[in-house]
C-alpha cells in the first residue's frame, strides 16, 4: 500500500502542482483520480469540510488545500526546498501565491466567461492589469524561486497551459509576448522543465474541461431571472 496517495484530477492545477511538488521532492505516490461530478465516498470522508480536490493522504493522515498541502510537502521532505529559509521572503512567497490564486486566476476566469460586449472588454483589461503585477514581480529572474523552481512557480504553474485553455475557449488573448515578456520567458522555461512537462494535460483536455465550466455559468447567467 502506497504510504503517499493524492486524491486528485488531472485537468486541475490544484491537484498537479501537488504532483509537481511530489516528484521535485523525489516521492513516490499513487494517484487516485476523481470524478468530480460523481464525488467518492473516499473524497467527501477525507475531506467532508470542502469536498473538493486535492487532498493528500501520508500515512493515512489527509490534508486538503493546496497551498496547505505544498507546505506539508516541504516540511515533511527537506531536499529540494520548496519555500525559501528567509521569513520575510517566505512571507512574500505565500502573499503572491495568494494573489495569483485569488486574483488572477479568478481575473483570467472572469474575461474568459463573459460573452461579447463592454463587460467583456473592462474584465480582459482587469485581468491584463493583474498579470502585470505579476510581471514586475518575475523581472530580471529565471524562476519566481530564483534559479530553480520553488513554491511560487508551482502556484503559478497554471499560465502556461491552463491560461492558453481560458485564452481559447474565451476567445481573448492576455498573455502577449511583447506586453509581458517576463511572464512569457518565464513560462517557456518553466514548461520546458521535465518534471514539470510529464504532468501537463494536453491542451485539448483542458480547453475541453474550461467548455464545460463556462457554458454552465453562462447557463445559469441566462437562468436568473
Amino acid at each position: 500500500m502506497a504510504e503517499v496517495k493524492l486524491i486528485g484530477t488531472s485537468q486541475s492545477l490544484n491537484c498537479i502542482r501537488i504532483e509537481w511538488a511530489l516528484k521535485l521532492k523525489g516521492v513516490e505516490y499513487e494517484l487516485i483520480e476523481e470524478d468530480l461530478l460523481n464525488k467518492s465516498p473516499l473524497l467527501l470522508r477525507y475531506n467532508p469540510v470542502h469536498k473538493k480536490v486535492p487532498v493528500l493522504l501520508h500515512h493515512g493522515k489527509p490534508i486538503a488545500e493546496s497551498h496547505v498541502i505544498l507546505e506539508y510537502i516541504d516540511e515533511t521532505w527537506k531536499n529540494n526546498p520548496l519555500l525559501p529559509e528567509d521569513p520575510y521572503e517566505r512571507s512574500m512567497a505565500r502573499f503572491w501565491a495568494k494573489f495569483s490564486d485569488e486574483k488572477c486566476i479568478f481575473g483570467v476566469y472572469e474575461a474568459a466567461w463573459l460573452e461579447e460586449g463592454e463587460e467583456k472588454q473592462k474584465a480582459i483589461q482587469s485581468a491584463q492589469e493583474l498579470l502585470a503585477i505579476l510581471e514586475k514581480q518575475i523581472e530580471g529572474k529565471k524562476y519566481f524561486g530564483g534559479e530553480v523552481i520553488r513554491f511560487l512557480d508551482l502556484v503559478v504553474g497554471w499560465i502556461p497551459r491552463w491560461l492558453n485553455a481560458m485564452e481559447e475557449v474565451g476567445s481573448i488573448k492576455l498573455l502577449d509576448a511583447e506586453r509581458f515578456p517576463s511572464l512569457h520567458e518565464w513560462s517557456q522555461n518553466f514548461i520546458a522543465n521535465p518534471v514539470i512537462k510529464e504532468c501537463i494535460p494536453p491542451q485539448e483536455k483542458l480547453v475541453n474541461y474550461f467548455n464545460f465550466g463556462i457554458s454552465y455559468r453562462r447557463s445559469l447567467a441566462v437562468a436568473k431571472p
